[in-house]
């Protein structure tokens, strides 16, 4: 009777045991630095994109191994792409499928190593298209022609089947470089060589940094540890000189076209004319106020036109070249700012202005293309709100507009080849991640993928959105972040993560409104994570970003102590332990509220901070600064040194030794200041670590911050 009884007993109990549900994982911060888009991200979909005149798609299988087609109207699936018959075509032992480019319904073409290989899908068949030297940087591929433009070292070079590299130019003084980006990657340039339409002319940009200033980075590899100079042009010295070149790859010359005014204006948004005769380009003088849209001869330089003008009290920012409308010759699109919000006008190609396109207070953030009637514009672009992105289709004539999504959060499309449909990638602060095909009247047609959520068996807390008011009555978005155990009962401490400069927006109602997973592991440990996107960030209209013009820190401080007040007056939250962080401008912000706001929080932690704007790059500083001769009560009140000696509390400062887009002389100037004051706080150097910290030294990065955050709260 007892053995019965025991036995039953046992099985009970194991019963119930399995019937318990699983101890959710508690997150690592190794894992959310590093699995944050991998196996804790949501789920995606690889390479997903259109095959040309057909409607259908591909992407990658899980293994890597085989293009799998999706087909809209069936749920049958074949393999596009074999590696196995690639490799044997090819003669190649590649052991993934590499990143392809769809040339035609049946064409890939593809880089490995030092060649470039076509491969046809349906015949099974491929050829080498061309070879290139090892070592090469900023390559662009022209399919037409074959040719590949590349760059070694300051020189530009063209590759093709039918002769060996030749060079574009030969210059030896390394100050001259020529088919790089220019103007460090401001004004929406993103590179240096830019084909014409057949593949027969090159442009490119060449600058001129000799009268730039060099500036030195230590590199502690060698012994003993060496000097690696960079051109850095501060706000208020001499900038670079930009000139544009076209080269004629039948007849081996070169022609610079021939533009006027001031050496150190921006030259950029280049783009070709259909008519494979003329280059148009965005010529910004240097105080950036006024920009002139100019067409140039790309056989002789000389200059055609100014085809129309844009100015500005504070500043005009063009950041994406024209778009040339489809089935014309004659037409272009514009995307301006000029409204106060960023919008499509029509031009044709000799500056009449034929209507804007769209409008409204919310902002175009790329035009996808024309749908199958020829007579809606797709374009991409957020809501009033500016925390969702949607698909538009556009009338042309009317500019009557239809939202194409309905589910609100942030979409991204691509529009197949006929203009009949989009794939639509979305997530909102719900769905991790969602992919449906869509078509251009906004139908639902397939769902593609759904995505479970990557964090069920881990420990995590909520994520809500909030919106605040600026002393102007502007929405300010914030995201807070709350512990998965949290009770109103409690008092948590905070953690401020802060950006707040242009070009950036922190908070959109996307998968956990957009912040990283170390935010959800430090908020179980006790913390409320906060986050607002103060008046200066994105996706909000030109007035709402260029109020910070000339004063930066001022406007943004305002709008965080908001967020501040905000928070002290919920009952749940430690108004005495409150700690700040933020990287680049976010580490001036995070600097700034310490030094500009003493006692607001106990605790800072400056990543790669500006801490003098005379200290960084002219393009983006004089933008939102003006020159220091200029504004010299600007750069006086922004500049941090001046208020070292109110620091409450305790400051960590980190820097990336070779950091060469905030120079280490921000940190180490307000360091020595820090010095002279006899004040002591806590600085924290990243050997060989550039801008951001990345790979498995972020882990260390994140630890560092994290900890110094808690050990010194702590103590409150």
């Amino acid at each position: 009777m007892r053995s019965y009884t025991l036995t039953c007993l046992l099985l009970f109990l194991g019963s119930t045991l399995l019937a318990q549900p699983r101890a959710l994982q508690k997150l690592t911060l190794e894992d959310a630095i590093m699995k944050g888009r991998s196996t804790l991200g949501a789920e995606r979909i690889s390479g997903l994109q259109w095959m040309p005149n057909t409607d259908g798609l591909v992407h990658y299988s899980k293994d890597g191994k085989q293009l799998k087609t999706i087909a809209l109207k069936s749920d049958q699936s074949t393999s596009a792409l074999d590696l196995k018959a690639l490799n044997k075509a090819l003669d190649l032992e590649l052991k993934r499928l590499p990143r392809v480019h769809w040339d035609n319904t049946y064409d890939i073409h593809f880089t490995h190593k030092n060649s470039i290989y076509q491969y046809n899908t349906n015949l099974k068949k491929g050829k080498q298209l061309l070879s290139f030297p090892d070592n090469i940087g900023n390559s662009d591929y022209h399919l037409a022609s074959n040719q590949l433009a590349f760059t070694i070292d300051n020189n530009l070079y063209i590759a093709s089947a039918s002769k060996e590299s030749i060079p574009v130019t030969e210059i030896e003084d390394k100050n001259i470089v020529s088919g790089q980006a220019i103007a460090r990657y401001e004004f929406g340039i993103g590179g240096g060589t830019f084909w014409s339409p057949n593949g027969i002319l090159l442009a490119f940009y060449q600058k001129d940094e000799t009268d730039v200033a060099d500036y030195p980075l230590l590199d502690i590899t060698t012994t003993p540890g060496t000097l690696r100079s960079v051109k850095y042009p501060m706000a208020g010295q001499k900038s670079e000189y930009a000139k544009v070149g076209v080269f004629n790859a039948k007849t081996n010359k070169t022609t610079y076209l021939k533009v006027d005014g001031d050496k150190e204006q921006y030259l950029t948004n280049l783009s070709w004319d259909t008519d494979n005769k003329h280059l148009y380009i965005a010529v910004i003088n240097r105080d950036q106020n006024h920009m002139w849209y100019n067409k140039y001869d790309a056989t002789t330089g000389t200059f055609v036109k100014t085809l129309f003008e844009e100015t500005h009290p504070k500043y005009v920012e063009p950041l994406n070249a024209a778009w040339p409308m489809p089935n014309s010759n004659n037409e272009f699109l514009w995307l301006s700012r000029r409204d106060g919000y960023t919008h499509a006008y029509r031009y044709n190609t000799d500056g009449k202005l034929l209507g804007q396109i769209t409008k409204g207070k919310w902002e175009v953030t790329s035009i996808l293309g024309l749908d199958h009637t020829g007579k809606n514009l797709i374009v991409q672009g957020t809501d009033e709100s500016g925390i969702n992105q949607y698909a538009y289709a556009v009338n042309l004539k009317s500019g009557k507009s239809n939202r194409l999504s309905k589910e609100d959060g942030m979409h991204y499309y691509s529009l197949s080849s006929d203009g009949k449909y989009l794939t639509d990638n979305y997530t909102n602060l719900k769905t991790p991640s969602k992919v449906d095909i869509i078509s251009t009247e906004g139908k639902v047609i397939k769902n593609v993928l759904t995505s479970k959520n990557p964090l069920a068996g881990h420990k995590v807390g909520t994520t809500e959105l909030v919106e605040l008011k600026s002393d102007a009555g502007d929405i300010l978005h914030a995201r807070m972040i709350k512990p998965s155990d949290f009770t109103p009962k409690n008092k948590y401490p905070v953690l401020v993560y802060v950006y707040g400069g242009p070009h950036a927006q922190m908070v959109t109602n996307r998968w956990l409104a957009g912040a990283p997973l170390w935010m959800h592991y430090m908020a179980e440990k006790g913390y409320i994570i906060f986050t607002l996107d103060n008046r200066g960030s994105k996706s909000r209209g030109a007035d709402f970003e260029n109020i910070i013009h000339r004063n930066l820190g001022d406007i943004e401080i305002k709008d965080q102590l908001v967020g501040v007040n905000y928070l002290k007056s919920l009952p749940y939250v430690d108004g005495e332990r409150m700690a700040v962080h933020g990287w680049s401008y976010g580490g001036f912000m995070t600097t700034s509220l310490m030094l500009r706001e003493p006692g607001t929080f106990q605790v800072g932690v400056a990543g790669g901070p500006v801490t003098d704007w005379k200290y960084y790059e002219i393009m983006y500083g004089e933008r939102y600064m003006d020159r220091p001769e200029e504004n010299p009560e600007g750069y006086k009140k922004s500049a941090l040194v001046n208020y070292a000696k109110d620091l409450e509390g305790d400051l960590l400062l980190i820097h990336g030794t070779v950091d060469d887009v905030v120079v280490m002389q921000h940190n180490l100037a307000l360091v020595q200041k820090f010095v002279e004051e006899g004040i002591l706080i806590d600085f924290f150097p990243y050997p060989m670590h550039p801008h951001n910290v990345r790979g498995k030294d972020r882990i260390h990065l994140m630890n560092k911050v994290l900890t110094y955050i808690e050990d010194k709260l702590s103590k409150n």
